[in-house]
């Protein structure tokens, strides 16, 4: 297994999914047992409380969890792509300024990877805490992935 450096990930999310770059995500820290991303406070992503939007605290910790799939199973993405299959939001507080949101594998990844190689399509859950400058925990969001084998083109 050759996985893809950390410090690699980050660069790669910006060039990958225009989103990431839109809204300026920061990979401050990621490997395959946690990925740790920012979210800078920015009016234009402000909802009517003067925090950050509902969807904009979905797309840093969505968007941690991806790092985190990435740095556990990069290795795959000449053969597979990973997808979020199903994502659930908890709010639990109301968010202002920056947030950081950091997020961990909960599954077992060799299982994954044993049931990806023997021609299974494995599940795995990844889950981000989201806080606030201060460190309150204001949502949870949890993601479940898929690693799916891709189709050859038929010629």
């Amino acid at each position: 297994m050759t996985a893809i450096p950390g410090d690699q990930i980050g660069p790669l999310m910006h060039q990958l999914v225009p989103m990431v770059a839109t809204l300026g995500l920061e990979y401050l820290d990621v490997s395959p047992e946690r990925a740790v991303v920012r979210l800078r406070d920015d009016p234009a992503y402000r909802n009517h409380v003067g925090g950050p939007h509902a969807a904009a605290a979905f797309a840093v910790a969505e968007s941690a969890t991806g790092a985190v799939a990435l740095a556990n199973f990069g290795d795959l993405m000449d053969r597979a792509v990973l997808l979020p299959t199903t994502v659930t939001m908890d709010y639990r507080a109301i968010a202002m300024g920056d947030l950081t949101a950091t997020a961990t594998i909960v599954d077992d990844v060799a299982a994954a990877r044993t049931d990806f190689e023997a021609g299974r399509r494995p599940e795995f859950d990844i889950v981000a805490d989201i806080t606030n400058a201060g460190g309150e925990v204001t949502g949870r969001l949890t993601a479940r992935w898929t690693i799916k084998l891709l189709r050859k083109p038929t010629t």
